[in-house]
């Protein structure tokens, strides 16, 4: 049986910078998405390959990129799809 595992969300000030760079709408989508992540990763989540950081959560046109350290999760960038992965 699967334990739900709680994590804490941590944004990098790139990350912070990003977020403030969205437009409200954009910024509330991912801020509710970003909690709910707290929650055994709950959303869209999926281990890239050959890309550090080694996560991405899918919200809309925008990606999240981050890691898991132990019990907390530590988001890098939070980009538009078309310039996360350059």
């Amino acid at each position: 049986m699967n334990t739900p595992q709680q994590y804490q969300v941590e944004l990098k000030p790139k990350a912070v910078k990003d977020l403030k760079s969205l437009t409200k709408a954009d910024q509330a989508k991912v801020a509710i998405r970003l909690q709910a992540m707290e929650n055994n990763l709950e959303g869209d989540v999926k281990k890239l390959t050959n890309h550090t950081p080694e996560f991405r959560m899918r919200v809309g046109n925008y990606r999240a990129l981050f890691e898991i350290e132990g019990k907390k999760i530590v988001i890098y960038r939070i980009l538009h799809r078309k310039e996360v992965y350059r």
